[in-house]
């Protein structure tokens, strides 16, 4: 059995075309989208696009999913949002419609399948197996870690969440990290995600064209699209970089 695993896609279809197009050749059996699919500058394009593939697809919920849902039904969103971050909620939200919404709710938080026998399940979730926002990186202090993934049964989670592919190994548990398809944090732009067959875990990186994809970006309604298409799609932050930033954020 092969699985692509592609994580946070925020609403960037340029670069999910590019990533299907790959697809087409590798021809997997099952598509897990790992969470964070619309909150970027296409959204409706881009879970439209989803909704038309002819691979069989699950999908689970990642924590901007859920925001938006909130937005979409005027709820609170936390206070420590950035004032960038909730306008970005709220204008995805006024893209969607009612059935994109429920969509969206009810969506669940984590999935298990297994490309072999029972030894060799998975744990799809999008940050941590019981917390969709929870942040950690492999610079984050290995007694964390353990109390995060203590008691996991199963034997490999991948997740993404802070769009940065990585492998750690913690107790009995691997864990992988799929990337980010729409907005990576890597040493060169592309999409990120995830190949998973019976002979392991394979990073890929699809390559596409970012000129164009970046003018496609700048023509959507979104306000934050040249902001989006400059830092996320014409370059990127590297891991390193984001590994910082997000060990500020989890020790605040």
């Amino acid at each position: 059995m092969k699985i692509a695993a592609l994580y946070d896609i925020h609403g960037n279809l340029p670069a999910l075309n590019a990533v299907i197009s790959e697809l087409d050749e590798v021809k997997p059996d099952l598509i897990i989208i790992g969470g964070d699919i619309v909150a970027g500058p296409m959204p409706v394009q881009t879970l439209e696009r989803l909704f038309q593939l002819k691979y069989p697809i699950k999908f689970i919920r990642g924590n901007n999913d859920r925001e938006v849902v909130m937005a979409y039904d005027g709820k609170p969103l936390r206070s420590d949002m950035s004032e960038k971050g909730r306008e970005k909620l709220e204008w995805v939200a006024k893209q969607l419609d009612r059935s994109h919404r429920n969509f969206l709710a009810h969506l669940p938080e984590h999935l298990i399948y297994s490309v072999g026998d029972s030894e060799s399940d998975i744990l799809f979730c999008h940050a941590t197996p019981t917390n969709d926002e929870q942040i950690f990186t492999p610079i984050t202090p290995k007694e964390q870690l353990e109390k995060v993934f203590h008691g996991i049964a199963q034997k490999y989670v991948v997740c993404g969440h802070t769009h940065i592919q990585f492998d750690l190994q913690i107790e009995g548990t691997r864990i992988i990290n799929a990337g980010s398809v729409g907005m990576p944090f890597a040493e060169r732009s592309g999409a990120y995600w995830l190949l998973i067959t019976p002979s392991g875990f394979e990073y890929k990186c699809t390559l596409y064209d970012l000129e164009n994809a970046a003018n496609e970006i700048r023509e959507s309604q979104d306000p934050q699209a040249n902001d989006f298409a400059e830092k996320n799609v014409l370059t990127v932050p590297t891991p390193v970089q984001a590994m910082e930033m997000f060990e500020r954020l989890r020790t605040k």
